[in-house]
């Protein structure tokens, strides 16, 4: 077997699938997640705090030169703080959506298996004649 067979085979595996649909949707969920934080809930937190912008939260460890060729050395807390109002969002919601999933699952593992179905007309006649036959 050829190696791009092998690879045609590998790539078109149902895991390997399912996996990049899950990046692809995580990517765009991720981004969802950041907008929510950002424009929905860090702005009232902001102006409950007396109009801080948390983005711009900084503590400047070295001043940027008098000409502007250096930049200022700056530790952005404030960003790290909006990082990780995105994680513990995301995390949460991450969980939920797992719980139920689980909780699916525990449903479907508990539900009765369904009866077998009936036998059919035709199957009901060779089990006579078959018992006829052992007589």
């Amino acid at each position: 077997m050829g190696l791009m067979q092998e690879f045609k085979e590998f790539a078109v595996k149902g895991n390997v699938v399912d996996l990049a649909v899950g990046v692809i949707i995580g990517g765009a969920f991720g981004k969802i997640v950041s907008s929510l934080v950002d424009d929905v809930i860090m702005p009232p937190i902001g102006l409950a705090l007396g109009g801080v912008n948390f983005k711009e939260l900084a503590l400047t460890l070295k001043a940027a030169s008098v000409d502007g060729k250096v930049p200022a050395v700056m530790l952005k807390y404030g960003a790290f703080i909006q990082t990780v109002f995105d994680f513990a969002i995301l995390a949460f919601v991450i969980f939920i959506m797992v719980k139920a999933i689980n909780n699916l699952k525990k449903k479907e593992a508990a539900a009765p298996p369904p009866a077998p179905p009936e036998p059919s007309a035709q199957e009901k006649l060779l089990m006579e004649i078959r018992d006829a036959l052992k007589k």
